[in-house]
């Protein structure tokens, strides 16, 4: 489970508010929004965890790929 420090729980419990509020016409109160908040973030948080991680290591691959490219041109300039 992903957990949240106070005052970042409390932005996302608001904004599940505003959510049900908006798009389902569903007032919930605060207890409601955290227990989904706790239940979203046990049952799928990990999941966007791991496509971040995912992420960014593909980001790192590639700036990796990127500066031994480099390195290699440069050997290369200094071989001729």
């Amino acid at each position: 489970m992903i957990e949240f420090d106070k005052s970042v729980k409390e932005e996302l419990v608001k904004k599940i508010q505003q959510y049900c509020a908006e798009e389902l016409q569903h007032e919930v109160g605060s207890f409601e929004a955290q227990f989904l908040l706790d239940f979203f973030s046990e049952e799928i948080g990990g999941h966007f965890y791991n496509q971040g991680l995912a992420d960014a290591l593909k980001t790192f691959e590639s700036r990796y790929e990127e500066i031994a490219d480099s390195i290699y041109q440069l050997e290369k300039l200094s071989s001729d």
